[in-house]
């Protein structure tokens, strides 16, 4: 299903402008070198902008149990340098594909996962993606 779901999504929901977006920002970062920080997990994302079905984007010391580099406070500043520079016009723009996908039924499901990419497109920094399955364990306390 997952598969279905991520075609349709490419084709009809937006998802191909919305990774093509994020990974764009991700080689501008890169391109950059003072946003090297940030072109990681700008190019993760629109991978997982590209295919969401079946993924979901989790904090990762809610994965791991235990703070990291990018969980504490150098996570913090970086998301905060992050929501200002390229965040919140990211994140505008799922919002604006979320309300151009909520116009039909169809396109329901699509507006929803453009609102589950807000958060991810405010603050990148810290979140990695992983299967639903893991995701689901994380949030229920299982440890891998």
């Amino acid at each position: 299903m997952s598969l279905i779901l991520n075609i349709l999504w490419l084709v009809l929901g937006g998802g191909l402008l919305g990774g093509a977006a994020w990974i764009l920002v991700g080689i501008l970062c890169a391109l950059s070198i003072v946003g090297l920080p940030w072109a990681r997990a700008a190019i993760n994302i629109g991978f997982y902008t590209l295919l969401p079905f079946g993924q979901t984007a989790v904090a990762r010391d809610e994965l791991s149990g235990r703070e990291d580099l990018g969980t504490g406070p150098l996570g913090l500043l970086g998301n905060i340098l992050w929501f200002v520079f390229v965040g919140w016009w990211l994140a505008l723009g799922h919002l604006m594909m979320a309300a151009a996908c909520a116009v039909t039924i169809i396109g329901l499901p699509f507006a929803w996962v453009h609102l589950k990419l807000i958060p991810i497109a405010l603050f990148p920094i810290g979140q990695t993606i992983v299967p639903n399955e893991v995701a689901y364990g994380a949030r229920h306390g299982w440890r891998r």
